[in-house]
């Protein structure tokens, strides 16, 4: 049962005056979308989201150019390409034509912003422009996407997708008290959205949700209940920094589940009385980008490759009564992406972006679930 649900920080509540772009580029820029939180408990008491806002061009063509901002050691640049030489059908980014593989460019970049709340959300304490996260490395130069934070004993661990022509890869930082952030690099070097560490330890291991990207997939047997596509993988460490892939499968897409067709991880796995809670995305197609929902399953606690539980149905599902009052900034629809829990009391604390736009916090009873 959903106790409460609303949303906790919109575009509206950014200062892009104290923005890490500003004054940096020659430029207009406004806040596409400020979603997408990894959530964490601070030692007093309160919540951290840790924001991803993806800072736009206002005007991205001009002069016959489509721009794009990159970061590099020497400032942030704008970087033109020709306008008859790409497909702009979506307006947040853009692909060269005529490459062998599909290339392509983003008018905005993204970066993390640590936004300190009231322990039960309900107001924001502190908005830490100074902690910042921004790109620092060749491999971030077009931004840093979607961190999910996992604290395992008195230590805070955060991923996050690093986007580049280099590589789009898996990247983590470390921390004493989910404020100030050392970036430990790269951990996993394949395309990969959702890396999740687990909020304990397994025996003496960190273990981790894993989704690798392909460009194509071998089908089940007719006769099975997975459905081929990206799957929820496992990997174990023991470190948190040198990460070996599991052996067997973790959560796949089930043929019983038409809207959960493509899948992929959302809040770092929790442990409860009945095991490892795990909140990880479904997407049920819809000719567009899809209808984004997200759905819980209970993981084994000693063995997390087992699922012993499955929900038929979604937990959350997109809200645009929340949204409704600041329509007028939406470009997408239909999407709840959840990045975050944390324990409540008799409830989960549950952090996701709604509609690509705004934080939404969402506490559930914990009878509903393990």
């Amino acid at each position: 049962m959903i106790l409460r649900d609303r949303l906790v920080f919109t575009p509206h509540d950014i200062d892009l005056g104290r923005s890490p772009l500003a004054g940096r580029i020659d430029a207009e820029t406004y806040v596409l979308g400020a979603f997408n939180p990894g959530l964490a408990r601070l030692a007093n008491g309160n919540l951290l989201l840790m924001v991803r806002v993806a800072e736009a061009l206002r005007t991205p063509v001009r002069d016959g150019h489509v721009h794009a901002i990159r970061w590099a050691a020497d400032g942030y640049h704008l970087d033109a390409w020709p306008i008859d030489a790409v497909d702009m059908s979506d307006p947040r980014s853009f692909r060269v034509q005529g490459q062998v593989w599909p290339v392509c460019g983003l008018t905005s970049l993204s970066w993390l912003l640590p936004v300190e709340l009231t322990a039960d959300g309900d107001a924001v304490v502190a908005v830490h422009y100074d902690r910042a996260i921004v790109p620092v490395a060749s491999y971030q130069c077009y931004g840093i996407e979607d961190a999910r934070i996992a604290q395992v004993g008195d230590r805070y661990w955060m991923t996050a997708c690093a986007v580049s022509p280099e590589r789009q890869c898996t990247i983590l930082y470390s921390s004493a008290d989910a404020l100030d952030w050392q970036l430990e690099g790269i951990v996993l070097d394949h395309q990969n959205k959702d890396m999740l560490i687990f909020q304990g330890l397994v025996g003496d291991r960190y273990w981790a949700q894993t989704r690798p990207l392909g460009d194509a997939y071998f089908t089940y047997p007719p006769d099975r209940p997975w459905r081929a596509g990206p799957s929820i993988n496992l990997a174990s460490s023991p470190d948190a920094l040198h990460w070996k892939p599991h052996e067997q499968p973790g959560i796949r897409p089930a043929v019983a589940l038409p809207a959960a067709v493509r899948i992929g991880g959302g809040a770092p796995p929790i442990l409860t009385d009945g095991g490892w809670l795990s909140l990880w995305h479904g997407v049920e197609p819809n000719g567009g980008v899809g209808v984004y929902h997200t759905f819980w399953s209970l993981l084994d606690r000693h063995e997390p490759w087992r699922t012993l539980d499955t929900g038929g149905s979604p937990l959350i599902t997109p809200a645009p009564a929340l949204t409704d009052p600041i329509k007028n900034l939406m470009y997408l629809d239909n999407i709840v992406f959840t990045t975050g829990i944390v324990d409540a009391g008799d409830a989960w604390l549950v952090a996701s972006g709604e509609a690509d736009l705004a934080c939404r916090l969402t506490l559930i009873d914990k009878k509903r679930l393990g």
